[in-house]
Protein backbone atom coordinates (compact mmCIF):
# COMPACT_ATOMS: atom_id res chain seq x y z
CA UNK A 1 0.00 0.00 0.00
CA UNK A 2 1.54 3.19 -1.12
CA UNK A 3 2.29 5.99 1.50
CA UNK A 4 -0.04 8.61 1.26
CA UNK A 5 1.68 12.30 1.89
CA UNK A 6 -1.30 15.26 1.61
CA UNK A 7 1.46 18.03 2.48
CA UNK A 8 4.94 18.75 2.41
CA UNK A 9 8.01 19.23 0.78
CA UNK A 10 9.32 18.02 -2.69
CA UNK A 11 11.96 15.78 -1.06
CA UNK A 12 9.61 14.23 0.95
CA UNK A 13 6.75 12.98 -1.61
CA UNK A 14 9.80 11.85 -3.76
CA UNK A 15 11.11 9.70 -0.59
CA UNK A 16 7.57 8.67 0.13
CA UNK A 17 7.56 7.61 -3.48
CA UNK A 18 10.72 5.75 -3.66
CA UNK A 19 11.65 7.58 -6.25
CA UNK A 20 14.50 8.91 -4.71
CA UNK A 21 16.73 8.31 -1.14
CA UNK A 22 18.71 10.17 1.22
CA UNK A 23 22.06 10.50 -0.99
CA UNK A 24 20.15 11.36 -3.87
CA UNK A 25 18.65 14.30 -1.67
CA UNK A 26 22.07 15.36 -0.29
CA UNK A 27 23.42 15.46 -3.85
CA UNK A 28 20.92 17.46 -5.07
CA UNK A 29 21.51 19.84 -2.11
CA UNK A 30 24.91 20.22 -2.82
CA UNK A 31 24.09 20.90 -6.18
CA UNK A 32 21.40 23.67 -5.38
CA UNK A 33 24.16 24.92 -3.38
CA UNK A 34 26.91 24.88 -6.30
CA UNK A 35 24.16 26.25 -8.93
CA UNK A 36 21.13 27.92 -7.60
CA UNK A 37 18.98 25.85 -8.80
CA UNK A 38 15.81 24.50 -7.31
CA UNK A 39 15.44 21.63 -5.76
CA UNK A 40 13.64 19.54 -8.31
CA UNK A 41 15.68 21.18 -11.13
CA UNK A 42 18.98 19.81 -9.35
CA UNK A 43 17.37 16.21 -9.37
CA UNK A 44 17.16 16.27 -12.67
CA UNK A 45 20.30 17.96 -13.65
CA UNK A 46 21.82 15.29 -11.71
CA UNK A 47 19.95 12.55 -14.15
CA UNK A 48 18.53 11.15 -10.50
CA UNK A 49 15.26 11.63 -11.97
CA UNK A 50 12.95 13.21 -14.52
CA UNK A 51 10.62 15.78 -15.03
CA UNK A 52 8.14 12.85 -15.44
CA UNK A 53 8.93 11.21 -12.25
CA UNK A 54 8.37 14.24 -10.50
CA UNK A 55 5.02 15.45 -11.82
CA UNK A 56 3.82 11.59 -11.45
CA UNK A 57 4.73 11.55 -7.59
CA UNK A 58 3.42 15.17 -6.97
CA UNK A 59 -0.01 14.30 -8.56
CA UNK A 60 0.10 10.83 -6.98
CA UNK A 61 0.65 11.63 -3.60
CA UNK A 62 -1.25 15.42 -3.62
CA UNK A 63 -4.63 13.06 -4.90
CA UNK A 64 -4.40 15.45 -8.44
CA UNK A 65 -4.78 14.92 -11.84
CA UNK A 66 -1.96 14.35 -13.77
CA UNK A 67 -2.83 15.58 -17.21
CA UNK A 68 -0.89 15.91 -21.27
CA UNK A 69 -1.89 18.93 -22.44
CA UNK A 70 -3.31 19.71 -25.83
CA UNK A 71 -4.48 22.96 -26.92
CA UNK A 72 -8.04 21.74 -27.34
CA UNK A 73 -8.28 21.25 -23.76
CA UNK A 74 -8.08 25.26 -23.28
CA UNK A 75 -10.74 27.49 -23.03
CA UNK A 76 -9.49 31.35 -24.03
CA UNK A 77 -12.30 32.68 -21.58
CA UNK A 78 -10.23 30.89 -19.05
CA UNK A 79 -6.78 32.01 -20.54
CA UNK A 80 -8.41 35.62 -20.58
CA UNK A 81 -8.71 35.35 -16.57
CA UNK A 82 -5.01 35.41 -15.69
CA UNK A 83 -2.22 37.39 -17.53
CA UNK A 84 0.73 36.16 -19.11
CA UNK A 85 3.10 37.42 -16.59
CA UNK A 86 1.20 35.44 -13.73
CA UNK A 87 1.20 32.39 -16.03
CA UNK A 88 4.67 32.70 -16.86
CA UNK A 89 5.83 33.39 -13.26
CA UNK A 90 4.54 30.45 -11.96
CA UNK A 91 5.07 27.77 -15.01
CA UNK A 92 0.73 27.81 -15.31
CA UNK A 93 -1.89 27.64 -17.92
CA UNK A 94 -5.66 27.95 -17.00
CA UNK A 95 -7.91 25.27 -18.71
CA UNK A 96 -11.87 26.25 -18.00
CA UNK A 97 -14.09 28.18 -15.86
CA UNK A 98 -16.95 26.50 -14.37
CA UNK A 99 -19.50 28.91 -12.46
CA UNK A 100 -17.14 30.16 -9.29
CA UNK A 101 -14.32 27.57 -10.08
CA UNK A 102 -11.39 27.58 -12.66
CA UNK A 103 -9.29 25.01 -13.30
CA UNK A 104 -5.25 25.30 -13.99
CA UNK A 105 -2.66 23.28 -14.98
CA UNK A 106 0.50 23.95 -13.15
CA UNK A 107 3.73 22.49 -13.05
CA UNK A 108 4.58 22.79 -8.88
CA UNK A 109 1.26 22.25 -6.83
CA UNK A 110 3.38 23.02 -4.27
CA UNK A 111 3.52 26.50 -4.80
CA UNK A 112 0.63 28.28 -2.26
CA UNK A 113 1.68 31.64 -3.66
CA UNK A 114 0.75 31.05 -7.67
CA UNK A 115 -2.67 29.24 -6.26
CA UNK A 116 -3.38 32.73 -4.05
CA UNK A 117 -2.08 34.94 -7.28
CA UNK A 118 -4.54 33.16 -9.71
CA UNK A 119 -7.45 33.33 -6.92
CA UNK A 120 -6.99 37.33 -6.47
CA UNK A 121 -6.94 37.44 -9.94
CA UNK A 122 -9.86 35.89 -11.35
CA UNK A 123 -11.94 36.21 -8.76
CA UNK A 124 -12.39 32.15 -8.14
CA UNK A 125 -11.80 28.90 -6.01
CA UNK A 126 -8.92 27.12 -7.76
CA UNK A 127 -8.95 23.44 -9.20
CA UNK A 128 -5.25 22.03 -9.66
CA UNK A 129 -3.99 19.65 -12.12
CA UNK A 130 -0.23 18.82 -12.60
CA UNK A 131 1.27 18.80 -16.21
CA UNK A 132 4.75 19.23 -17.72
CA UNK A 133 6.43 22.37 -17.24
CA UNK A 134 7.71 21.91 -21.39
CA UNK A 135 3.91 21.32 -22.59
CA UNK A 136 3.07 24.06 -20.22
CA UNK A 137 5.33 26.94 -21.41
CA UNK A 138 4.28 25.75 -24.67
CA UNK A 139 0.74 26.28 -24.66
CA UNK A 140 1.49 29.79 -22.70
CA UNK A 141 3.27 30.69 -25.62
CA UNK A 142 0.42 29.50 -28.44
CA UNK A 143 -2.10 30.90 -25.83
CA UNK A 144 -0.52 34.56 -24.35
CA UNK A 145 2.26 35.05 -27.70
CA UNK A 146 5.69 34.76 -27.78
CA UNK A 147 7.45 36.41 -24.52
CA UNK A 148 10.73 37.02 -27.15
CA UNK A 149 9.67 40.96 -26.41
CA UNK A 150 9.62 40.84 -23.09
CA UNK A 151 11.99 42.82 -20.61
CA UNK A 152 12.78 42.38 -16.89
CA UNK A 153 10.72 44.92 -16.02
CA UNK A 154 12.14 47.07 -13.81
CA UNK A 155 12.11 51.18 -13.79
CA UNK A 156 13.71 54.06 -12.33
CA UNK A 157 14.45 57.52 -12.92
CA UNK A 158 18.07 56.87 -11.17
CA UNK A 159 19.50 55.27 -14.07
CA UNK A 160 19.94 56.27 -17.44
CA UNK A 161 17.76 54.73 -20.26
CA UNK A 162 20.85 53.14 -22.03
CA UNK A 163 21.37 51.61 -18.31
CA UNK A 164 17.77 50.67 -18.02
CA UNK A 165 17.73 48.95 -21.16
CA UNK A 166 21.03 46.62 -20.35
CA UNK A 167 19.48 45.67 -17.08
CA UNK A 168 15.97 45.10 -18.58
CA UNK A 169 17.12 42.54 -21.68
CA UNK A 170 18.51 39.99 -18.75
CA UNK A 171 16.11 37.99 -17.48
CA UNK A 172 17.64 36.59 -14.64
CA UNK A 173 18.65 39.79 -12.69
CA UNK A 174 22.37 39.80 -13.21
CA UNK A 175 22.77 43.09 -14.96
CA UNK A 176 20.16 44.78 -11.97
CA UNK A 177 22.20 43.52 -9.15
CA UNK A 178 25.27 44.72 -10.51
CA UNK A 179 23.52 48.08 -11.08
CA UNK A 180 22.04 48.06 -7.58
CA UNK A 181 25.29 46.89 -5.77
CA UNK A 182 26.88 49.96 -7.92
CA UNK A 183 24.54 52.70 -7.37
CA UNK A 184 24.94 51.55 -3.18
CA UNK A 185 28.48 52.77 -3.14
CA UNK A 186 28.30 55.57 -5.77
CA UNK A 187 25.07 57.38 -3.28
CA UNK A 188 26.83 55.85 -0.34
CA UNK A 189 23.43 54.12 0.76
CA UNK A 190 23.89 52.43 4.64
CA UNK A 191 21.06 49.77 2.66
CA UNK A 192 19.08 49.19 -0.08
CA UNK A 193 15.81 46.99 -0.18
CA UNK A 194 14.10 44.93 -2.73
CA UNK A 195 10.16 44.53 -1.00
CA UNK A 196 7.45 42.77 -2.94
CA UNK A 197 4.34 44.83 -2.78
CA UNK A 198 1.90 42.23 -4.60
CA UNK A 199 2.48 42.16 -8.29
CA UNK A 200 5.47 44.95 -8.35
CA UNK A 201 8.22 45.12 -6.03
CA UNK A 202 9.69 48.28 -4.42
CA UNK A 203 13.26 49.28 -4.53
CA UNK A 204 14.49 51.47 -1.93
CA UNK A 205 17.61 52.91 -0.73
CA UNK A 206 18.78 54.40 2.58
CA UNK A 207 20.95 57.15 3.80
CA UNK A 208 21.26 59.12 6.56
CA UNK A 209 18.59 57.65 8.45
CA UNK A 210 15.92 58.15 5.22
CA UNK A 211 14.80 55.98 2.89
CA UNK A 212 14.21 56.86 -0.45
CA UNK A 213 12.51 55.29 -3.33
CA UNK A 214 15.17 53.97 -6.37
CA UNK A 215 12.67 52.27 -8.78
CA UNK A 216 10.11 49.58 -9.15
CA UNK A 217 10.21 45.99 -10.64
CA UNK A 218 7.74 44.11 -12.12
CA UNK A 219 6.81 40.62 -10.05
CA UNK A 220 7.00 38.42 -13.27
CA UNK A 221 10.79 37.72 -13.40
CA UNK A 222 11.56 38.50 -9.22
CA UNK A 223 11.96 34.83 -8.30
CA UNK A 224 14.68 34.94 -11.03
CA UNK A 225 16.07 37.63 -9.16
CA UNK A 226 16.10 36.15 -5.99
CA UNK A 227 17.10 32.91 -7.09
CA UNK A 228 20.19 34.78 -8.88
CA UNK A 229 21.08 36.31 -5.22
CA UNK A 230 20.84 33.04 -3.58
CA UNK A 231 23.25 31.72 -6.14
CA UNK A 232 25.84 34.57 -5.38
CA UNK A 233 25.75 34.35 -1.63
CA UNK A 234 25.42 30.32 -2.08
CA UNK A 235 22.33 30.24 0.02
CA UNK A 236 19.28 27.79 -1.01
CA UNK A 237 15.91 27.73 -0.62
CA UNK A 238 14.66 26.04 2.53
CA UNK A 239 11.62 25.73 5.23
CA UNK A 240 12.73 28.58 6.73
CA UNK A 241 11.56 32.24 6.94
CA UNK A 242 14.82 34.03 6.74
CA UNK A 243 18.39 33.41 5.24
CA UNK A 244 21.18 34.95 4.17
CA UNK A 245 24.97 35.51 2.98
CA UNK A 246 28.02 37.34 2.06
CA UNK A 247 28.48 38.79 -1.31
CA UNK A 248 31.65 39.82 -2.81
CA UNK A 249 31.39 42.26 -5.70
CA UNK A 250 34.08 43.94 -7.78
CA UNK A 251 34.02 47.56 -8.08
CA UNK A 252 37.30 49.66 -9.74
CA UNK A 253 39.44 46.54 -9.02
CA UNK A 254 38.61 46.22 -5.17
CA UNK A 255 36.78 43.60 -3.52
CA UNK A 256 33.77 44.80 -1.45
CA UNK A 257 31.68 42.86 1.10
CA UNK A 258 27.74 43.10 0.91
CA UNK A 259 25.95 41.39 3.79
CA UNK A 260 22.11 40.13 2.06
CA UNK A 261 19.78 39.52 3.92
CA UNK A 262 16.00 37.85 2.76
CA UNK A 263 12.75 36.90 4.61
CA UNK A 264 9.62 35.28 2.79
CA UNK A 265 7.01 37.47 2.85
CA UNK A 266 3.69 37.49 0.35
CA UNK A 267 4.17 37.59 -3.26
CA UNK A 268 8.01 37.00 -2.94
CA UNK A 269 11.46 37.59 -0.43
CA UNK A 270 12.01 40.77 1.45
CA UNK A 271 16.14 41.50 0.42
CA UNK A 272 18.45 43.92 1.85
CA UNK A 273 21.64 44.65 0.68
CA UNK A 274 24.18 46.75 2.92
CA UNK A 275 27.64 47.42 2.46
CA UNK A 276 29.65 44.85 4.75
CA UNK A 277 31.78 46.32 7.63
CA UNK A 278 35.32 44.91 7.97
CA UNK A 279 35.62 42.14 10.83
CA UNK A 280 37.05 39.22 9.03
CA UNK A 281 37.98 36.68 11.80
CA UNK A 282 41.66 35.87 11.42
CA UNK A 283 42.78 32.63 9.93
CA UNK A 284 44.98 32.57 13.31
CA UNK A 285 44.06 32.76 17.16
CA UNK A 286 47.24 35.11 17.80
CA UNK A 287 45.55 37.89 15.03
CA UNK A 288 42.25 38.05 16.95
CA UNK A 289 43.82 39.97 19.61
CA UNK A 290 41.89 38.50 22.38
CA UNK A 291 43.33 39.67 26.17
CA UNK A 292 46.19 37.63 27.34
CA UNK A 293 43.74 35.20 29.85
CA UNK A 294 40.54 34.82 27.29
CA UNK A 295 43.94 33.88 24.72
CA UNK A 296 45.35 31.12 27.21
CA UNK A 297 42.00 29.45 28.04
CA UNK A 298 41.11 29.09 24.33
CA UNK A 299 44.61 26.97 23.96
CA UNK A 300 43.95 25.53 27.45
CA UNK A 301 40.53 24.32 25.32
CA UNK A 302 42.35 22.94 22.40
CA UNK A 303 44.55 20.99 24.27
CA UNK A 304 41.79 18.94 25.89
CA UNK A 305 42.37 14.89 24.52
CA UNK A 306 38.53 14.29 25.02
CA UNK A 307 35.25 15.85 25.89
CA UNK A 308 33.09 18.87 24.50
CA UNK A 309 33.78 22.58 23.54
CA UNK A 310 30.44 24.57 22.61
CA UNK A 311 30.92 27.55 20.33
CA UNK A 312 27.36 30.21 20.74
CA UNK A 313 26.60 32.99 18.13
CA UNK A 314 23.19 33.50 16.38
CA UNK A 315 25.72 34.29 13.29
CA UNK A 316 26.63 30.89 11.56
CA UNK A 317 30.02 32.28 9.12
CA UNK A 318 31.42 33.67 12.28
CA UNK A 319 30.18 30.67 14.56
CA UNK A 320 31.64 28.00 11.89
CA UNK A 321 35.00 30.61 12.14
CA UNK A 322 35.81 30.42 15.38
CA UNK A 323 35.38 26.43 15.20
CA UNK A 324 37.78 26.36 12.50
CA UNK A 325 40.49 28.54 14.79
CA UNK A 326 40.09 25.98 17.73
CA UNK A 327 40.64 23.25 15.16
CA UNK A 328 43.72 25.06 14.05
CA UNK A 329 45.36 25.04 17.34
CA UNK A 330 44.39 21.08 17.88
CA UNK A 331 47.56 18.53 17.10
CA UNK A 332 45.14 16.58 14.35
CA UNK A 333 48.50 14.83 13.38
CA UNK A 334 47.65 11.19 13.08
CA UNK A 335 44.30 11.83 14.05
CA UNK A 336 40.84 11.03 11.91
CA UNK A 337 38.94 14.25 11.41
CA UNK A 338 35.32 14.23 10.38
CA UNK A 339 33.39 17.49 9.37
CA UNK A 340 29.50 17.22 9.95
CA UNK A 341 28.38 20.19 7.58
CA UNK A 342 29.28 22.56 5.13
CA UNK A 343 30.84 25.59 7.00
CA UNK A 344 33.29 24.77 9.33
CA UNK A 345 36.37 22.76 8.68
CA UNK A 346 37.73 25.79 6.33
CA UNK A 347 41.34 25.95 7.42
CA UNK A 348 44.60 25.11 6.36
CA UNK A 349 43.96 21.34 7.06
CA UNK A 350 42.24 19.08 4.37
CA UNK A 351 39.44 17.06 6.09
CA UNK A 352 36.44 14.97 4.86
CA UNK A 353 32.94 16.75 4.98
CA UNK A 354 29.74 15.25 5.72
CA UNK A 355 26.47 16.54 4.86
CA UNK A 356 24.02 16.94 7.60
CA UNK A 357 20.43 17.21 7.57
CA UNK A 358 18.20 19.56 8.70
CA UNK A 359 15.70 17.69 10.27
CA UNK A 360 16.47 17.42 14.03
CA UNK A 361 15.77 13.68 14.62
CA UNK A 362 17.84 12.70 11.19
CA UNK A 363 20.94 15.54 12.34
CA UNK A 364 21.41 13.43 15.32
CA UNK A 365 21.34 9.89 13.92
CA UNK A 366 24.06 10.95 11.40
CA UNK A 367 26.28 12.65 14.85
CA UNK A 368 25.81 8.93 15.80
CA UNK A 369 26.52 7.12 12.39
CA UNK A 370 29.71 9.23 12.16
CA UNK A 371 30.90 7.75 15.17
CA UNK A 372 31.28 4.26 13.17
CA UNK A 373 33.80 5.31 11.09
CA UNK A 374 36.05 6.00 14.63
CA UNK A 375 36.82 9.14 14.67
CA UNK A 376 38.91 10.92 17.14
CA UNK A 377 37.59 14.56 16.47
CA UNK A 378 34.19 15.27 15.76
CA UNK A 379 32.80 18.58 14.42
CA UNK A 380 29.38 19.56 14.57
CA UNK A 381 28.26 22.50 12.83
CA UNK A 382 25.04 22.95 14.83
CA UNK A 383 23.99 20.72 17.90
CA UNK A 384 21.18 23.41 19.09
CA UNK A 385 18.66 20.88 19.39
CA UNK A 386 17.90 18.30 22.09
CA UNK A 387 18.48 15.63 20.21
CA UNK A 388 21.78 16.68 18.57
CA UNK A 389 22.85 17.94 21.23
CA UNK A 390 22.59 14.77 23.29
CA UNK A 391 24.04 12.92 20.61
CA UNK A 392 27.40 15.01 20.10
CA UNK A 393 27.58 14.53 24.17
CA UNK A 394 26.89 11.68 23.74
CA UNK A 395 30.32 11.62 21.07
CA UNK A 396 32.25 13.12 23.56
CA UNK A 397 31.40 10.49 26.85
CA UNK A 398 32.85 8.00 23.96
CA UNK A 399 36.07 9.52 24.70
CA UNK A 400 36.41 12.02 21.19
CA UNK A 401 36.91 15.34 21.02
CA UNK A 402 34.01 17.66 19.83
CA UNK A 403 33.35 20.72 18.64
CA UNK A 404 30.05 22.13 18.39
CA UNK A 405 28.25 24.83 17.45
CA UNK A 406 24.88 26.06 19.02
CA UNK A 407 22.57 28.58 17.42
CA UNK A 408 22.14 30.87 20.93
CA UNK A 409 22.98 34.52 21.12
CA UNK A 410 25.31 35.34 24.15
CA UNK A 411 27.01 33.81 27.18
CA UNK A 412 23.81 33.99 29.53
CA UNK A 413 21.88 32.90 27.21
CA UNK A 414 23.90 29.59 26.16
CA UNK A 415 24.42 28.70 29.77
CA UNK A 416 20.88 29.08 30.53
CA UNK A 417 20.08 26.23 27.71
CA UNK A 418 22.74 24.40 29.13
CA UNK A 419 21.38 24.34 32.34
CA UNK A 420 18.10 23.32 30.96
CA UNK A 421 19.15 20.28 29.16
CA UNK A 422 21.28 19.54 32.72
CA UNK A 423 17.99 19.49 34.31
CA UNK A 424 16.37 17.09 31.84
CA UNK A 425 19.62 14.67 32.01
CA UNK A 426 20.62 15.19 28.17
CA UNK A 427 23.89 14.73 28.91
CA UNK A 428 26.43 14.99 32.00
CA UNK A 429 28.24 18.62 32.13
CA UNK A 430 31.50 16.25 33.64
CA UNK A 431 32.51 15.27 29.64
CA UNK A 432 32.24 19.76 28.99
CA UNK A 433 35.27 21.36 27.89
CA UNK A 434 33.79 25.17 28.23
CA UNK A 435 32.04 27.33 25.89
CA UNK A 436 33.11 29.64 23.77
CA UNK A 437 30.71 32.90 22.72
CA UNK A 438 31.02 36.10 21.02
CA UNK A 439 28.97 38.98 19.41
CA UNK A 440 29.89 41.30 16.79
CA UNK A 441 29.64 45.41 17.77
CA UNK A 442 30.09 48.22 15.48
CA UNK A 443 32.62 50.86 16.01
CA UNK A 444 31.64 54.39 15.72
CA UNK A 445 33.10 56.46 12.99
CA UNK A 446 35.48 58.78 14.53
CA UNK A 447 34.97 61.45 11.69
CA UNK A 448 31.13 61.62 12.35
CA UNK A 449 30.78 60.87 15.71
CA UNK A 450 28.77 63.42 17.75
CA UNK A 451 28.42 64.00 21.53
CA UNK A 452 24.88 63.76 22.83
CA UNK A 453 22.84 62.62 25.71
CA UNK A 454 20.98 59.47 25.82
CA UNK A 455 16.89 59.55 26.84
CA UNK A 456 15.88 58.52 30.38
CA UNK A 457 14.67 54.80 28.79
CA UNK A 458 18.30 54.32 27.55
CA UNK A 459 20.07 55.07 30.44
CA UNK A 460 18.00 52.70 32.49
CA UNK A 461 18.74 49.97 30.05
CA UNK A 462 22.72 50.42 30.54
CA UNK A 463 22.37 50.37 34.26
CA UNK A 464 25.54 51.98 34.10
CA UNK A 465 27.75 52.20 37.88
CA UNK A 466 29.58 54.94 36.65
CA UNK A 467 28.93 56.88 33.14
CA UNK A 468 31.13 57.62 30.69
CA UNK A 469 32.65 61.70 30.83
CA UNK A 470 30.17 61.93 27.04
CA UNK A 471 28.23 59.78 24.72
CA UNK A 472 28.44 59.53 21.31
CA UNK A 473 26.53 58.83 18.59
CA UNK A 474 26.60 59.25 14.15
CA UNK A 475 24.13 59.83 11.45
CA UNK A 476 27.00 58.86 8.67
CA UNK A 477 29.49 60.95 6.71
CA UNK A 478 31.78 60.60 3.06
CA UNK A 479 34.56 58.62 5.26
CA UNK A 480 32.25 55.77 6.61
CA UNK A 481 30.05 55.81 3.14
CA UNK A 482 26.87 57.13 5.20
CA UNK A 483 26.78 54.53 7.78
CA UNK A 484 27.89 55.95 10.74
CA UNK A 485 30.28 53.16 11.50
CA UNK A 486 34.14 52.34 11.12
CA UNK A 487 34.43 48.61 11.43
CA UNK A 488 32.77 45.73 13.54
CA UNK A 489 34.64 44.35 16.25
CA UNK A 490 34.11 40.65 18.27
CA UNK A 491 33.67 40.50 22.07
CA UNK A 492 34.26 37.30 23.21
CA UNK A 493 33.84 35.17 26.17
CA UNK A 494 35.66 31.79 26.88
CA UNK A 495 34.63 30.04 29.61
CA UNK A 496 36.35 26.67 30.85
CA UNK A 497 34.58 24.25 33.03
CA UNK A 498 37.24 23.78 35.34
CA UNK A 499 36.62 21.43 38.50
CA UNK A 500 34.99 24.61 40.32
CA UNK A 501 33.01 25.98 37.66
CA UNK A 502 31.65 22.49 37.21
CA UNK A 503 30.97 21.90 40.69
CA UNK A 504 28.78 25.26 40.93
CA UNK A 505 27.25 24.46 36.92
CA UNK A 506 26.02 20.94 38.95
CA UNK A 507 24.60 22.53 41.83
CA UNK A 508 22.84 25.79 39.89
CA UNK A 509 19.14 26.20 38.54
CA UNK A 510 19.95 29.40 37.09
CA UNK A 511 22.73 31.60 35.43
CA UNK A 512 23.35 33.85 38.29
CA UNK A 513 25.90 31.91 40.61
CA UNK A 514 27.60 31.28 37.65
CA UNK A 515 28.01 34.70 36.46
CA UNK A 516 28.88 35.51 40.07
CA UNK A 517 31.61 32.95 40.63
CA UNK A 518 33.37 34.31 37.29
CA UNK A 519 33.14 37.47 38.75
CA UNK A 520 34.73 36.74 41.93
CA UNK A 521 37.39 34.59 40.24
CA UNK A 522 38.65 37.73 38.19
CA UNK A 523 37.45 36.89 34.57
CA UNK A 524 37.04 39.95 32.19
CA UNK A 525 35.11 38.68 29.42
CA UNK A 526 32.76 40.22 26.67
CA UNK A 527 30.60 42.30 28.97
CA UNK A 528 33.63 44.01 30.44
CA UNK A 529 35.56 44.72 26.86
CA UNK A 530 32.02 46.23 25.45
CA UNK A 531 31.54 48.63 28.83
CA UNK A 532 35.48 49.51 27.99
CA UNK A 533 34.47 50.54 24.66
CA UNK A 534 31.11 52.27 25.78
CA UNK A 535 33.30 54.43 28.52
CA UNK A 536 36.12 55.71 25.64
CA UNK A 537 33.41 56.73 23.17
CA UNK A 538 33.96 54.42 20.64
CA UNK A 539 30.26 52.87 20.20
CA UNK A 540 26.70 54.48 20.60
CA UNK A 541 24.44 53.59 23.63
CA UNK A 542 21.99 51.69 21.06
CA UNK A 543 24.82 49.77 20.24
CA UNK A 544 26.35 48.77 23.37
CA UNK A 545 22.60 47.77 25.04
CA UNK A 546 21.69 45.65 21.80
CA UNK A 547 25.18 44.16 21.29
CA UNK A 548 26.27 43.35 24.90
CA UNK A 549 22.72 44.14 27.42
CA UNK A 550 20.27 42.30 25.46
Amino acid sequence: MAVQVKKGNLGDILTACNIINENDIAAAMEEQRLTGVRFGEALINLGIVKQEDIDWALSNQLDLPYIRLKADMIDPDAVRLVPAATARKFNLIPLIKAGGELSIAISDPLNKAAIMAVEQLSGCQVNISVALIREIREMIEACYGSSEQEHLGFASSAFSEKVLETINHDLTGGKLLDYLLIFILQNRLSSLSLQPMGETVTISGRRGGVSRPVGTLAGTFYPDVTQKIRKNIGSTPNSEHHSGGLLTFSYRSHPITFQISSMQGYGGEYITIRPRLSDRIPDRLADLHLPAEQEADFIRLSRKQQGITFFASRNIQERDRFIDLMLEEIDTGGKNVIILGEGPGKTTKGFPRIPIPRDEAKRAATIMKALDHAPDILIIEDATEALPFTAACKAAMRGKIVLAGLDIRGTHNALRQLLLYQQQKYYLPVFVNGLVSFKGIKLLCPECRTEYTPPAEELAAMNLDERPVAFYRTTGCDACGQSGFSARKHLVDVLVFNDEFLRIFEQSSDVAPLKNHQKMAGYHGLEEEGLRLLMAGDVSPEEYITSVVL
